[in-house]
């Protein structure tokens, strides 16, 4: 099954030069949903972690379906203001802007070790700010996954030169 025939490109979305890609045929698709899942509980496999921390938004759905599946806790890396309790933040440049990610203090045990996971690497900035707020909160990452990688805007070369292993089920 090749899963990009499940992640159609969305030209100029949300901006003019951007190519959204959407996951919606994918989830829409009992098959693809779980082979996508089966080859990120692959890529996972290669790392040491207790806990998935998937980000807003999409990686929330990859990372409760794989967090169900390999039997690890979930911490929710959300946009700013949007969480109840005492929370770390950092902030972080897109290809198309910038924003901030937290996630409540209390989400993590104190030994935690935290695999980051969203589903798609463009230019590296959104998994390079999950990582810095992960660690600069005193847990440690192991390392990060996606769905998709887009290898012309170079995000695994920008995550790779920070100490940051990465693996990705698809690259185009």
């Amino acid at each position: 099954m090749n899963l990009l025939d499940y992640l159609p490109g969305v030209p100029d979305f949300p901006k003019p030069g951007i190519l959204f890609r959407d996951i919606s045929p994918l989830l829409a698709h009992p098959a693809a949903f779980r082979e996508a899942i089966a080859q990120l509980e692959v890529l996972a496999q290669a790392f040491d972690y207790t806990h998935i921390l998937g980000i807003e938004s999409r990686g929330f759905i990859f990372g409760s379906a794989l967090a169900h599946h390999t039997h690890k806790g979930l911490v929710l890396a959300r946009k700013p203001n949007k969480l109840p309790l005492a929370s770390h933040r950092e902030s972080y440049g897109l290809e198309y802007g910038s924003d901030s990610l937290e996630f409540q203090q209390s989400s993590l045990p104190k030994h935690a070790k935290v695999l980051l996971l969203d589903d798609v690497l463009a230019t590296g900035g959104t998994l390079f700010a999950a990582d810095k707020l992960v660690r600069s909160a005193g847990f440690t990452v192991c390392g990060a996954i996606t769905l998709l990688e887009i290898s012309a805007l170079n995000g695994s070369t920008l995550l790779s030169q920070n100490g940051i292993a990465n693996k990705s089920v698809l690259v185009s």
